[in-house]
């Protein structure tokens, strides 16, 4: 079955569970639609849990294309209703876990002296100890339940001499954190560098550290990474969400909608899945320095809203970049270019290229 069929069956089933679920008694009999929702939960749960776990991906990605709303809510209630993403701190810790895993024999061949090229100046050796570093970081943070910043300098990490044994090192690394997450209550509030001061932030945000080093390893092996959909969607939503945390980086953001600046306050930028229908539009100046809003768009790109509205998603972008999920959020941390072609850029690419000069990592 293609990606595209997937993707289409799993949008029609959960606009017609909720379509049922939220319907009229005196449009839909009662009975009638439990009936058919219990038999639809009966097939589903014979699923296995890789496939629970991608359907419910699917259905994710299926509510996130549309604009925020009712009708977005309900369809983000369809997963949970069916019991199939009951704990998404499972299934992030789960992700991690398979990402390090390929991250690792991804560089224990690999010279740990050559050169990374997406992360200028820094080897394989560098890039494995930056993640492994992570891990061991992060450890610290959800064993101890911080209440504040705790820098990575601050804690113990064992880095051996033989960079040779970063691998095995890192994958050690990764274990230890991944037993913290999963033996705590994701719920648990505690520091976090982002915009989720829980327990549960930490999970997500390994899972897109250790998808775009992923990524730099293999590019620098001359493969093609590739991001499963759904997850880069969630990857550029997390991005966006945590971003004015990051303070360099949102001091530049900032100086963009200022006059002297980049000088445009309220140009705006659209990101557009091209296999997912995914779109997200960022809006430069007021506070924070941007805001943004994931929106659904048309066939040509557009958000499908009333003109002149002036909000997050509403009308023209300045400039729209469409691509596939994964490619958009390679692009985001700055591991493609916009000139690409797995892209199609229309509109200013000025406000384009200052935007992803700003928030480079």
């Amino acid at each position: 079955m293609s990606e595209a069929l997937e993707q289409a069956l799993a949008e029609a089933l959960a606009s017609l569970v909720a379509a049922v679920d939220t319907c009229e008694e005196d449009v839909l009999d009662p009975d009638t639609a439990v009936k058919w929702l219990e038999g639809s939960a009966y097939i589903l749960d014979r699923l296995a849990p890789a496939d629970r776990r991608r359907l419910a991906g699917l259905f994710r990605a299926a509510a996130l294309r549309e604009p925020a709303g009712p009708w977005r809510d309900d369809l983000l209630k369809v997963g949970d209703g069916f019991g199939l993403d009951e704990d998404q701190h499972e299934l992030y810790c789960d992700a991690v876990e398979s990402a390090v895993r390929r991250f690792v024999e991804a560089v224990r061949t690999a010279d740990p002296a050559a050169p990374v090229p997406s992360c200028p100046g820094w080897t394989f050796a560098d890039l494995t100890r930056h993640h492994g570093t992570t891990h061991r970081w992060i450890t610290h943070l959800v064993e101890h339940r911080v209440s504040e910043r705790v820098w990575p300098r601050e804690v113990r990490l064992d880095v051996p001499d033989d960079v040779g044994e970063y691998p095995d090192w890192l994958a050690a690394a990764a274990e230890e954190s991944l037993r913290a997450l999963r033996s705590a209550d994701p719920e648990t509030p505690m520091w976090s560098p982002g915009a989720d001061q829980h327990v549960r932030f930490y999970a997500r945000r390994l899972l897109f550290e250790a998808v775009v080093h992923l990524a730099d390893a293999e590019l620098a092996l001359g493969r093609a990474p590739r991001v499963e959909a759904c997850a880069a969607a969630d990857g550029i939503e997390e991005f966006l969400e945590n971003l004015p945390f990051f303070v360099p980086v949102a001091d530049r953001v900032a100086e963009l909608g200022r006059d002297g600046g980049f000088g445009q306050q309220g140009a705006s930028l659209r990101l557009c899945a091209t296999d997912t229908g995914a779109a997200w539009t960022v809006v430069l100046g007021g506070e924070g320095g941007f805001r943004w809003e994931n929106t659904a768009r048309d066939a040509a790109g557009r958000a499908p809203v009333e003109a002149g509205s002036g909000e997050a998603g509403r009308g023209d972008a300045a400039v729209t970049v469409a691509g596939p999920a994964g490619e958009l959020l390679l692009l985001v941390y700055g591991r493609r270019e916009a000139g690409g072609a797995e892209f199609t850029v229309r509109g200013d690419r000025v406000v384009l290229d200052a935007w992803l000069a700003a928030t480079v990592l």
